[in-house]
């Protein structure tokens, strides 16, 4: 083997690797979070788990990503750990797809069918189709599928070219001598975990000893024990991962290396010794592929078939060996800020999932918003003290919704994601700010109703009618909000901007009248000024809004400008807006 077979062969690894992770990202953003979605809702008994968790990751490819998602929701509280044990389990199982597709890169034969399954017949093709897409196609989903077809390709590219590299190693005695030498299955177990560890991906593992197979010149003897370290140096991510974590949520990681370690001892206790008394035969013969692949499906397959009628011994072994957190009751985030959990560090790893956990906890700040603003309206007609303790209370958790929402946006903004999840982050960051103030002047208006209550303060009939109207605009206007940002509906967003008109015009109204009530003696300064705080902080709750109707609208349509298209909307005063301006100018007026 020369200088440049071995250059060959960094250079396959290096290919092999790249493609399976352009591969695996494609697959993620084409599932577009669907899978982890399944996961977290979808495991209500183990078997099921088992199934979701095979199935989910076949899909993405990439066992290490299922179990650290697992880690997240039972570290957020979205999931049992008991629920997630089924799931680390299918997880070894569907990993185990990538050795059957890499094992065609061992298909040998003559005929015609056989060399077109080959992948150095195919990849071509495939790599053409994917860059054409990734190059031309308009969708987004379209270059995901492009990109997974090119990550296949190149993928096989590495693999075939690892091979190649790799053949003149039949010929050394010194490799043949080196391989004799492992002999000892622990040895053997050891350097797969070594392997799997400095990859960081067990499929990859696998690949590079597929690569090996196809010298001819490794056996069985050698191989078997490689996989089963593979299997155990595959929980290196999961167990990086669940550093920093709650105790439940590294009981998951540990139950990952315990499903693969007591599988091992359990296979090589049996395996070895009843091949004391009866050797294999098959152990001497020369490994391939394809027998690779059917070992590494039937070892998982086996252990989970033992292990999972007693998943909970793998639950109480986790339990000793970690013990609660001192200061960790393990219950659920309870209050208004209990969505916050799904904001996990582990969910970054795939944007697509981490997307939608933003979209869930926008939603909810969004719906806080509005119960907040509606309290402090009731304040003013009928004051109760635990209702303005309230309005503090959700003016506090929709602080901390910004503050979470937005740091984890920002982390996510800088991960790979596709057009439409990169305007949903802005659509979020941009509104969640709006939000935010617009419970601010919920809490100023309950402040000042708190305010009158002490001082037994009370507006006049007309006033209070006139207010009573106003708030009422205002209360709808919150609402059209709320809903046409929770369900990403652009036609109630539309209806927005001319309902902030007509308040706009309120809020001149009641200035007005309010000043006729002072020359003519009927209300007080101090009145006047409390409800001149009233009235500034109700115009600005629906600039809120109008900001919040304006940036759904601006994010569909990239080439709208946000202050462009208020000010067509007020000079061009089409007919859907006049329309719509007439309808609420009849319904609140005074």
């Amino acid at each position: 083997m020369t200088i440049f077979n071995f250059l060959s062969l960094i250079g396959g690894i290096a290919l092999f690797l790249y493609g399976m992770s352009a591969m695996g990202d494609g697959l993620s953003k084409v599932a577009g979070g669907k899978m982890e979605s399944i996961l977290e809702h979808l495991t209500s008994t183990p078997f099921k788990g088992v199934l979701l968790g095979a199935v989910v990751t076949a899909v993405i490819q990439s066992s290490a990503a299922t179990t650290v998602m697992v880690i997240g929701f039972v570290n957020s509280g979205i999931m049992k750990l008991t629920q997630g044990i089924g799931i680390i389990m299918g997880a070894n199982i569907g990993t185990t797809i990538t050795a059957w597709i890499l094992a065609l890169s061992g298909i040998q034969g003559e005929s015609i069918i056989l060399q077109l399954l080959k992948p150095s017949s195919f990849s071509p093709v495939v790599a053409f189709i994917g860059i054409l897409m990734m190059m031309f196609a308009k969708s987004d989903r379209k270059k995901d599928v492009g990109q997974i077809l090119l990550g296949f390709s190149v993928l096989m590219y590495g693999m075939t070219a690892m091979s190649d590299a790799a053949s003149p190693l039949s010929e050394m005695p010194e490799f043949s001598q080196f391989i004799l030498k492992l002999n000892n299955p622990i040895l053997g177990i050891i350097i797969g975990i070594v392997l799997t560890v400095v990859v960081q991906s067990s499929s990859a593992s696998i690949g590079i000893l597929e690569v090996l197979a196809m010298t001819g010149v490794i056996n069985y003897w050698t191989v078997i024990p490689v996989i089963l370290g593979e299997n155990i140096g595959g929980c290196s991510t999961a167990m990086i991962s669940s550093i920093g974590a709650k105790a439940k949520a590294k009981r998951a990681a540990f139950i990952h290396l315990y499903f693969n370690v007591i599988g091992t001892v359990i296979f090589v206790l049996i395996f070895y010794t009843i091949n004391l008394f009866h050797p294999f035969a098959f152990l001497n013969t020369t490994a391939s592929t394809w027998g690779i692949a059917i070992f590494h499906t039937s070892f998982n397959v086996a252990t989970m078939l033992i292990l999972l009628p007693v998943n909970g011994l793998l639950e109480k072994l986790a339990e000793l060996t970690i013990k609660d957190d001192e200061d960790d009751t393990d219950k659920e985030m309870e209050g208004y800020t209990a969505e916050l959990r799904m904001l996990d560090e582990r969910f970054l790893e795939q944007p697509a999932f981490a997307v939608a956990q933003c979209i869930t906890v926008s939603d909810r700040m969004a719906e806080l918003t509005e119960k907040c603003l509606k309290n402090a309206l009731d304040l003013l007609n009928v004051f109760d003290k635990k209702k303005a303790a309230k309005v503090t209370a959700l003016e506090s958790a929709i602080d901390t919704y910004e503050d979470r929402l937005g740091t984890y946006l920002v982390k996510l903004g800088g991960k790979n994601l596709t057009v439409s999840d990169s305007e949903k982050v802005t659509r979020i960051l941009q509104s969640i700010t709006n939000f935010e103030r617009i419970s601010d002047h919920a809490l100023n208006i309950a402040e000042i109703a708190v305010q009158m209550n002490k001082k037994e303060l009370t507006f006049s009939s007309k006033g209070k009618d006139e207010l009573d109207v106003y708030t009422a605009a205002v209360r709808e206007i919150v609402s059209t909000t709320v809903t046409a940002y929770r369900e990403n509906d652009l036609s109630a967003a539309k209806k927005v901007e001319p309902l902030e008109e007509v308040i706009d015009g309120l809020n001149d109204k009641a200035r007005k009248r309010h000043v006729k009530r002072l020359q003519k003696g009927k209300c007080t300064i101090e009145l006047g000024v409390l409800l001149e705080d009233i009235l500034i902080n109700l115009e600005r709750v629906s600039d809120h809004c109008s900001n919040v109707a304006v940036t759904m609208i601006q994010v569909d349509d990239d080439m709208l400008d946000a202050h462009s298209y208020i000010g067509n909307l007020r000079e061009e005063n089409t007919p859907e807006f006049e329309s719509m301006y007439k309808m609420y100018s009849e319904k609140y007026n005074f």
